[in-house]
């Protein structure tokens, strides 16, 4: 029987993420806020897909979308190792590598419900030191409590 192969078509313009860990790129999807607004574009998700250096991965093509530094950040989070390519005239015009800044500004939020960055009256951005990136370890620059579970944090 022969084996039929599906291919995702190339994007004109937009942005891939590429070499996410396998099973991650659900997450990146919805920190992107791209499963809950119409993007009005093509998106393409491919899970568990082959990879000579990860063994597994997972891609994502977003057509006609660029992305924004803090989005990268956030996304470096949970795909330290990804690749986020700028496709324009279905060429790739910029191939980004990115790894986390030492400050994170309104992308993750503080755990602790007491510190001042999670009153609203105060109107404090949050604001997250990175300690260091392997193993991940973060703390809130105006309490200083050391956030377990970042992935859970990332503000959407």
């Amino acid at each position: 029987m022969e084996e039929k192969v599906l291919k995702v078509t190339p994007i004109k313009n937009g942005t891939v993420i590429d070499h996410i860990p396998s099973g991650n790129a659900l997450k990146i999807i919805k920190i992107l806020g791209i499963e809950d607004h119409g993007h009005g574009s093509s998106i393409s998700i491919l899970i568990h897909v082959p990879s000579k250096v990860l063994g597994w991965k997972d891609v994502i093509k977003i057509e006609d979308r660029e992305l924004k530094d803090k989005e990268v950040n956030k996304i470096t989070l949970i795909a330290p190792n990804a690749t986020i390519n700028i496709i324009r005239n279905e060429r790739v015009f910029e191939k980004k590598k990115p790894s986390l800044p030492k400050d994170l500004v309104g992308i993750v939020k503080c755990v602790n419900p007491n510190c001042i960055s999670n009153k609203k009256e105060e109107k404090v951005e949050h604001r997250i030191i990175v300690e260091s990136q392997k193993p991940l370890k973060i703390r809130c620059y105006y309490c200083d409590r050391v956030i377990p579970n970042p992935l859970d944090a990332i503000l959407v």
